[in-house]
């Protein structure tokens, strides 16, 4: 049976290799007592938890799932053990400020801990999940008195927030929401309405819970732009029961130990966060810090699954193998992971989660050298790469997550498909990262149309800069000549086709839309070839370590095997000139 192992080789790696990051903390006073040695003890102590604390509750908490009663939520069993755990390890203040009694590590110390979290238990993960956007949402644009009152609760973990947008006739489009808010005369709001799909909106785990709900006040104008944002706790400032109600509990796919509540407002009492009318730029500094780590989420289900794909493939013996490293032997039958089928399985499993690590960390990074770097130009220059980066990580990896989980099952065969292994769950699971905080379909829409063509692609070609930069530098190498060549080759390509779409947009206002998902593809291949060429070129000449033969193997492997679908997006950008037919009502 498959046991995690926090992959703290590829993190550390990641972190004080591919991206360097001691020396760039050295260069932000905010960081600048972190070394490496601290660092990588707070990825394994993480890892530490994760394996131990919460891998165990995945299995059992799926099961069992949650229970609701007269609107109470029960968790499963193991749940609030293990978040008092979290709260005592301090992880729920890893990446808040210290000056709100946080630890001040970076957001790259937070992705690895949010990847491992998600690789063990992501029905539990839920619950703090977005802690630190409601932090950072609140630390923004709450009012002194607001800060005072629940700052450090979140930070402590004594509260755990939600966010409380969806509704039955307003999902993607919020601007159809009806909640409403109506000001109250000692400057309070009174909520009332009703919100679904709200994860975490009753719990067990902690007493209180601070509900970020978006409403409409009296005087709103209609659509998006006549929504605002307030914050309305279960449990008033004086011990109060507020009135908000759990009117029930949805019975899912995955993620079954998480409660996803329907809640009902009746003349709740709430505070306006930001200014009227402005909730979803306020709500956006959740969302944006909730994309990522949803993104986080697709990257540890492809280690999950890489891991124990991986792992069944060594113990399962059928059929003799046609090749081995040593040779055929006599063995009636061999471990499959000597098969060709399920060798590239496997090495596509683990290729792409590798890269996606190292993508997933420079994002977070960069959110880092945005908030705390010393210069503005370069501080500015992180923002606006991690703006275009998010969307991109937050559908690309969340794709890759589903289909990867999907791949490893198949190398269970059979075993695959029933409870006794755990990749069955991962399959499952992983497939609502697709639809939440946003659908990849939305993502692909705002990496296009906003994050590309909205600036006329300036934020891409810094990127592509980047990118070909690297090429340069690995191209006098011998093991990376041929990768950078693809590499600068296929951003050429990427280059032009933006300049195409943005032609072409004039004079068919709909062909960005149907060329947007092929197009996020796309970008996330090169993207990944990226982190492979810089891979290649750490690894280069160090064949005495196991590991960076690896990572040569891997490289070669993406180049050969992975990238040329890169081909089949480019194709199909060029097929969305033809018009899609409309569907008969």
């Amino acid at each position: 049976m498959w046991h995690y192992q926090a992959p703290l080789r590829d993190m550390r790696f990641v972190i004080e290799e591919w991206l360097a990051a001691p020396a760039d903390w050295q260069r932000m006073p905010a960081f600048a007592a972190l070394d490496v040695e601290l660092a990588a003890q707070v990825v394994e102590e993480a890892g530490r938890f994760a394996g131990g604390v919460l891998a165990p509750l995945n299995a059992s908490g799926d099961r069992q799932g949650c229970r609701f009663d007269n609107g109470r939520v029960t968790t499963p069993d193991g749940f609030p053990a293990a978040y008092q755990a979290f709260v005592d390890g301090g992880w729920a203040s890893l990446a808040c400020a210290e000056e709100d009694g946080g630890q001040g590590l970076p957001q790259l110390l937070n992705a690895a801990l949010l990847e491992m979290i998600y690789s063990t238990n992501h029905a539990w993960a839920m619950y703090p999940g977005i802690a630190h956007g409601a932090y950072e949402c609140l630390r923004a644009h709450g009012t002194p008195e607001l800060r005072e009152r629940y700052l450090a609760a979140i930070v402590s973990g004594e509260i755990l927030p939600t966010m409380c947008l969806t509704e039955p006739q307003a999902g993607s489009d919020v601007g159809l929401l009806r909640s409403r808010a109506e000001p109250a005369a000692d400057g309070s709001y009174r909520i009332t309405g009703g919100k679904i799909f709200a994860s975490g909106g009753e719990h067990d785990l902690t007493a209180n819970i601070l509900h970020l709900v978006l409403a409409r006040l009296p005087d709103a104008p209609p659509g998006s732009r006549g929504i605002s944002l307030f914050l309305v706790p279960k449990l008033l400032p004086d011990g109060r029961h507020n009135a908000v109600r759990c009117d029930g509990i949805e019975h899912k796919l995955g993620i079954r130990g998480s409660a996803t509540c329907t809640l009902s407002f009746e003349q709740a009492e709430g505070w306006l966060l930001g200014e009227p009318h402005r909730g979803l730029a306020a709500m956006f500094v959740m969302m944006n810090s909730a994309r990522l780590h949803v993104g986080l989420q697709g990257l540890g289900h492809a280690e999950a699954a890489w891991q124990s794909a991986a792992a069944y493939a060594a113990e399962r013996r059928q059929m003799r193998a046609v090749c081995r490293p040593e040779g055929c032997g006599e063995a009636p039958a061999d471990p499959i992971h000597y098969h060709p089928a399920m060798r590239r399985t496997l090495l596509e499993l683990r290729t792409l989660t590798e890269g996606m690590r190292a993508l997933g960390y420079w994002t977070a990074h960069l959110l880092d050298h945005a908030e705390q770097g010393a210069d503005p130009a370069l501080r500015a220059r992180a923002e606006s790469r991690a703006q275009l980066l998010t969307p991109l990580v937050k559908a690309f990896f969340t794709e890759q997550g589903f289909r990867l989980a999907s791949s490893a099952l198949q190398v269970f065969g059979g075993y695959g498909y029933v409870q006794d292994y755990a990749v069955e769950q991962i399959l499952r699971d992983s497939r609502i990262a697709m639809i939440y905080e946003g659908c990849n379909e939305i993502q692909a829409n705002d990496l296009l149309l906003r994050k590309v063509l909205g600036d006329g692609g300036a934020a891409l070609r810094g990127l592509l800069e980047q990118f070909h930069e690297e090429a340069q530098a690995a191209s006098a190498l011998p093991e990376c000549g041929g990768f950078a060549t693809a590499l600068g080759q296929y951003s050429d390509r990427l280059a032009t086709v933006v300049e195409q779409l943005a032609v072409a947009a004039a004079q068919d206002p709909e062909r960005p839309y149907r060329a947007a998902g092929d197009f996020l593809r796309l970008l996330g291949l090169v993207a990944l070839a990226f982190a492979w060429v810089r891979s290649a070129r750490l690894a280069a000449g160090r064949t005495d370590d196991p590991f960076y033969v690896g990572k040569l193997e891997s490289a070669a492997f993406f180049f050969a095997y992975l990238l040329p679908e890169a081909d089949h997006r480019l194709a199909l950008i060029e097929a969305s000139r033809q018009p899609l037919p409309f569907l008969p009502e």
